[in-house]
């Protein structure tokens, strides 16, 4: 068999996970995906089959489109839900209008690290696995596009937003961004 699948991820697999499913049920070898999804992430994952490996690099650098919900007035180590807490904040004087303003600062070209807990390669090693294990990493920014940052929905604290974007860019690192955006003229509990 050879072609594209688009497979829906569901929460809680890796895009590694998905590939070894589609090689277990399709008895195939050559399968890749084209693009990576965190494991907190559900959405439409292409999957490419045989021949369909060879279209893989190209698929993958083209832009993406997320629906992302950020919760304002946490911050945890992994930038998402899953994290600990490192600390949180008062939110209740934050609007729309603000985070419009703020959301603007982030549209075109820009440096973004990625997040410590992510699948870039150290040394042959994924960040995370070496963040767990407690070693103090340095990921490197790294250049992206942000085309277009849509509020679906606000409230408070909880924002919903359409993003596209480039390859290489990490919602994670959006939030967490956006958050130190606006925490920046804001004060921090511990």
């Amino acid at each position: 068999m050879d072609g594209i699948l688009n497979i829906n991820k569901p929460l809680g697999m890796t895009s590694h996970d998905v590939v070894a499913r589609v090689r277990k049920l399709l008895k195939q070898r050559r399968v890749g995906h084209a693009g990576t999804l965190d494991p907190a992430a559900s959405g439409v994952l292409p999957i490419c089959v045989g021949l369909g490996t060879r279209v893989a690099e190209y698929l993958s650098e083209s832009g993406k489109a997320y629906r992302a919900e950020v919760i304002f007035g946490i911050v945890t180590d992994t930038y998402d839900t899953e994290g600990q807490i490192l600390r949180t904040g008062d939110t209740s004087n934050l609007t729309r209008e603000e985070i419009e303003r703020v959301l603007s600062t982030f549209l075109g070209a820009q440096m973004q690290f990625p997040p410590r807990y992510s699948a870039i390669k150290i040394k042959g090693q994924p960040a995370y696995k070496l963040a767990r294990a407690g070693s103090e990493i340095e990921l490197q920014a790294r250049p992206v596009t942000l085309e277009r940052l849509e509020i679906l929905n606000w409230e408070s604290p909880r924002l919903t937003l359409e993003v596209a974007c480039s390859k290489g860019t990490y919602i994670r690192s959006l939030a967490y961004d956006l958050g130190n955006a606006w925490a920046a003229a804001h004060t921090w509990e511990d």
